[in-house]
C-alpha cells in the first residue's frame, strides 16, 4: 500500500504574502491552512472565500498550506453527489492547521470536514512528531508503530499525536483490540527529525480504497537532548512507551 500524497513546505499565496513556492514560513499578520482531500473515488473543486484554488482535486491531494490574513475565511468543496462541504475557519497570527475533507465511520455517509491544529511547539534533537488522525470509513481503530500500540481507540474524526524517535518505523492500523488483520499496513515511514508529520487514514477496507494522506512540516529545536520515552498523558494515547533511540539498541516494552 502506497502513501497517496506527501506535501512538505509547499507554500500558495491567498492574501498578499510570500510568493508561491518560498520556504514555509508563517506571516506576522496571518496563518498557514492546508487543505487536504480524503474521500476516494471523488474529485472536487476547491476554494477559498469565493477564488477556486483546485478545479479537480482527486482524493489524496494535498493543497497548500496557505497563507490567510488573521480572521474567518470559508473553505468549501465543491463535487458531485454528497461530496460537496463547506466551513469557516479561524485564522490566527502564527496558527498552522489543515482541513479534511473525507467520509465519516458509516458506510454511505455524505462527506464530512474536520479542522485539525499542527502541532508545531519546538521539539528535540532526535525526534519527529506525529499527528495520527481517523478519518477512513472504519471502525475506531489502534495504531501500532513497531509492533507497539502508540495510539488507541481513536474514532472517526479523532487524532492523537506524540513525539518519537526519528528515522524508519513500520506502521500499521488495526481494529481495536485486534493483533492481526490490520485495516491499513504494515507500511514503511520514514520520519525526518525536527519535523511534524500530519498523517490522515482515509477510505474503507471493504473496497480495497485504504490509504494515508501526508502533509509535513519543519519545527524550531527546543533544546533539550535526544528522548528516550513517550509520555503521552492524554485520551486515546498509551502511556509511557519506553523506547531506546535508534542506533543505540532495540526498543523495549512498554
Amino acid at each position: 500500500m502506497k502513501i497517496a500524497a506527501m506535501a512538505a513546505g509547499a507554500l500558495l499565496a491567498v492574501a498578499p504574502a510570500a510568493a508561491a513556492g518560498t520556504a514555509q514560513s508563517e506571516p506576522a499578520a496571518g496563518g498557514l491552512v492546508g487543505i487536504i482531500q480524503a474521500v476516494p473515488g471523488a474529485s472536487v473543486s476547491v476554494s477559498i472565500d469565493g477564488r477556486t484554488v483546485r478545479a479537480e482535486a482527486a482524493a489524496g491531494t494535498v493543497l497548500g498550506p496557505f497563507v490567510l490574513s488573521s480572521g474567518r475565511h470559508r473553505i468549501e468543496f465543491t463535487g458531485a453527489g454528497d461530496v460537496s462541504a463547506r466551513t469557516t475557519v479561524q485564522v490566527a497570527p502564527g496558527s498552522n492547521q489543515d482541513v479534511v475533507l473525507h467520509r465519516p465511520a458509516e458506510v454511505g455517509g455524505a462527506a464530512v470536514l474536520h479542522t485539525y491544529e499542527t502541532p508545531m511547539e519546538p521539539i528535540g534533537p532526535g525526534k519527529s512528531r506525529v499527528l495520527v488522525a481517523h478519518t477512513a470509513t472504519v471502525a475506531p481503530a489502534d495504531v501500532v508503530v513497531d509492533g507497539t500500540v502508540v495510539f488507541e481507540n481513536i474514532a472517526n474524526g479523532e487524532f492523537a499525536t506524540a513525539d518519537v524517535p526519528s528515522g524508519a518505523h513500520v506502521v500499521e492500523l488495526l481494529p481495536t483490540g485486534e493483533t492481526e488483520n490490520p485495516i491499513l499496513g504494515p507500511l514503511d515511514v520514514e520520519l525526518t527529525p525536527g519535523t511534524v508529520t500530519m498523517v490522515y487514514a482515509m477510505g474503507n477496507p471493504a473496497n480495497d480504497s485504504m490509504d494515508l494522506v501526508v502533509r509535513s512540516a519543519d519545527l524550531s529545536p527546543d533544546g533539550s537532548v535526544t528522548p528516550t520515552s513517550i509520555d503521552t498523558g492524554s485520551a486515546g494515547l498509551v502511556k509511557d512507551w519506553r523506547l531506546t533511540p535508534f542506533g543505540h539498541g532495540s526498543r523495549s516494552s512498554r
